[in-house]
């Protein structure tokens, strides 16, 4: 997409109609696996709506990241989807998450902000145009017996600002414009402790306090014209999730930060952790102006849900059968995230039993990290080839993947496990969908 074709984009335009009256929100596909990908794209083509994909800080930098993949890797693995599945350039944003020091933060200051200046000049290389600015974070040599102050993480922001737009300037007639999202409200990454309650709905005060001294630092560096492209503010509105554990949105705390947006017709809100909200929550945060809903773990939930019930449908259906090698998927599952504990050992806690569970089942799904592994990758190739070639009876639908059977019978969805579990995604989509409507009734 080249934005400087006009002077509009599907993020600004947003923050227009919601100033304007218009309830209308995106949602923010933060996610690296490809089906998800997909099936992010495919819905957007279905409904005729732009799809946003983001990537983190974590996920995909200039050493790799955890994928593997930098900024320009990601854009063009994002890009072959698309064209895999029909839709055009202009008809999706990719997005990066949480671009600071955040990977470095044991590192001093100065090194940790070079470093985060080549990240975000990647990602302004790389086509990306919304960008979460994040330097909430201490370094290595900041002071942590208190809270990092204000004024600094603003003009770290800023700092970084200045070299995306450097970046931008230089990129010339085929540079994208970067719109930025500034602040943070979110909990350390995997999610709360369960023994925490319901999160602390950011003040405005706090929420003015973020934005003024931001703006003081994009001017102290020149950057007023970047200012007029801060379009969001992360805040917390109250919605987490644990492993086992859903704090639901309640407008009614929510009633002041709602209200004090609508004195700031440039910005709207961008809601993290909206992961598994029920659709009318999700609903009830777009019209109170968290415009901007990230999710992420909820769609590889979804996706793994679909797997493990497939993988009990092979059982069910092939086990016995001569010429048939099953996945056991899950049991290969198990066996990876044992040995290799890196991404879940310091996030599930209890017995061995509780782990077992929480390594399968829990709402914070650190399984997927773990869907690249090459035996894994193995073991869903052998159940997918396996249903492949022999359909799966229709009781075994009804049993297992209930939502899909009514579909499958009329004709609306093919009985392969491919199309089950990009099915599986998009029902999460649907109800991002319906929420960000302008209107209701656009979206069933």
């Amino acid at each position: 997409m080249n934005a400087r074709e006009g002077n509009t984009t599907p993020l600004a335009d947003l923050v227009a109609g919601q100033h304007q009256g218009q309830a209308a929100g995106i949602a923010s596909i933060c996610s690296a696996h490809p089906q998800v990908i997909e099936a992010a794209l495919r819905h957007a083509l279905a409904h005729g709506r732009p799809a946003l994909i983001e990537s983190t800080c974590n996920q995909v930098n200039q050493y790799g990241g955890y994928t593997g993949m930098t900024a320009r890797d990601f854009a063009r693995f994002v890009r072959e989807i698309a064209a895999q599945v029909g839709l055009q350039n202009r008809d999706f944003l990719l997005g990066g998450d949480h671009l600071g020091p955040n990977p470095w933060r044991k590192e001093p200051a100065n090194t940790a902000m070079d470093k985060a200046s080549v990240l975000v000049s990647s990602y302004v290389n790389s086509g990306y145009s919304k960008l979460h600015l994040d330097a909430s974070m201490h370094l290595g040599d900041d002071t942590h017996s208190r809270r990092l102050p204000v004024e600094v993480v603003a003009a770290r922001s800023a700092a970084l600002a200045k070299v995306a737009e450097e970046t931008f300037a230089g990129l010339g007639e085929k540079g994208v414009p970067p719109y930025y999202v500034i602040g943070t409200e979110v909990p350390a990454p995997g999610g709360i402790e369960e023994e925490e309650g319901p999160p602390a709905v950011t003040t405005p005060e706090a929420a003015r306090e973020t934005i003024q001294a931001t703006k003081e630092a994009f001017s102290t560096l020149g950057l007023d014209s970047a200012w007029e492209r801060v379009i969001a503010l992360v805040v917390q509105p109250g919605v987490e999730y644990g492993n086992d554990s859903l704090f639901a949105y309640d407008e009614r705390k929510a009633a002041s930060l709602s209200s004090f947006v609508e004195d700031h017709p440039g910005l709207v809100f961008e809601a993290h952790s909206t992961d598994y909200q029920a659709r009318l929550a999700l609903r009830r945060l777009v019209v109170d102006h968290f415009a901007i809903l990230k999710v992420g773990p909820a769609l590889t939930f979804a996706w793994r849900e679909a797997l493990f019930a497939l993988e009990m449908i092979e059982e069910a259906w092939l086990n016995g059968r001569s010429n048939v090698t099953l996945s056991n998927l899950r049991q290969v599952i198990e066996d990876v995230m044992l040995a290799k504990p890196g991404h879940w050992s310091a996030y599930y806690p209890g017995d061995e039993a509780a782990q077992r569970y929480a390594r399968q089942y829990s709402l914070s799904d650190r399984i997927r990290y773990y869907w690249p592994d090459p035996d894994i990758q193995a073991a869903i190739n052998v159940l997918l080839h396996n249903l492949d070639n022999r359909p799966i009876p229709l009781p075994l639908l009804s049993q297992y993947l209930p939502r899909q059977l009514e579909n499958v019978r009329s004709g609306s969805l093919a009985n392969a496990p491919h199309a089950l579990l990009l099915d599986a995604v998009d029902r999460v989509l649907r109800d991002y969908t319906f929420a960000c409507a302008s209107q209701v009734g656009e979206v069933a």
